[in-house]
């Protein structure tokens, strides 16, 4: 009785958390639309590659585990229910070769996005066009864009490189210094926000275009920083590369970060 009570449970809770994530990636279209969450467990591999096609984010969170737990969240809408049910039907999640994607879909109709679980070292190349990207936990190779979508980096390390078109950028940083070759992320139309300890220890460089530069702990520079920084921090380490060309870019310890 005790383990069909706690059977029961944990379904309810996995239901709960679908229909939250089918709430938060809803159609933007005001048709019918429908929503279903697929789960599966991959084999870890070296290098995971996901895309998002035309519509969806992705999410990675780095953990300590061997294989690869995969989310698809996927959501098809159409002329009425029918319509957009046999759309999402048609949808089927390729992993081939840790190459994960949608295929399938007849029209354009359609969004998957995707929240992984995978090894610290799994290398990553991620790909979406309207959707956000976020990243947490992982020491490997990475790289990432997409066009329409903000960019969340937390406690991270490795060789991490990507940009977005059209959305912000938010980095947490953690520990001493990066551990790894360095970070290097831009956007063209966003600001950027980035936190760490005060006793950071990297090669920070930041710059923009069309917007302020704001460093909220005292540095050391040679002229003007209004629109750009090169300088070490706690006596330098790995390149921490920020980047933006309308927006702006603010830095600043974990101690001043009350207002994000």
């Amino acid at each position: 009785m005790a383990a069909a009570v706690l059977l029961f449970a944990a379904n309810l809770a996995m239901a709960q958390e679908s229909k939250h994530e089918c709430t938060n990636n809803e159609s933007n279209s005001d048709k019918p639309h429908v929503c279903e969450v697929r789960e599966m467990t991959l084999a870890a591999v070296p290098e995971l590659k996901v895309d998002a096609a035309m519509n969806g984010g992705i999410a990675v969170e780095g953990a300590d585990r061997n294989d690869i737990s995969v989310r698809a969240i996927v959501v098809a809408w159409g002329n009425n229910e029918n319509e957009a049910r046999e759309e999402e039907q048609r949808i089927r999640i390729a992993t081939d070769g840790g190459n994960i994607r949608a295929e399938g879909a007849r029209t354009k109709h359609y969004a998957v996005s995707y929240k992984l679980t995978v090894p610290r070292a799994t290398a990553v190349d991620l790909h979406a066009n309207n959707g956000g990207i976020s990243l947490a936990g992982l020491n490997s190779h990475v790289r990432f864009e997409t066009t329409n979508g903000g960019v969340n980096l937390s406690e991270m390390a490795g060789d991490v490189k990507g940009e977005t078109t059209n959305g912000g950028i938010h980095v947490k940083l953690d520990g001493a210094r990066w551990n790894g070759a360095g970070l290097d992320v831009t956007t063209t139309n966003g600001g950027i926000r980035a936190v760490m300890p005060a006793t950071y220890a990297a090669h920070l460089e930041a710059a923009t275009v069309n917007g302020g530069l704001h460093v909220d702990f005292p540095i050391t520079v040679t002229g003007s920083i209004r629109n750009r920084v090169s300088t070490d921090l706690n006596g330098g380490g790995p390149a921490i590369h920020l980047e933006t060309t309308n927006g702006g870019v603010r830095i600043g310890s974990e101690d001043h970060n009350n207002d994000d």
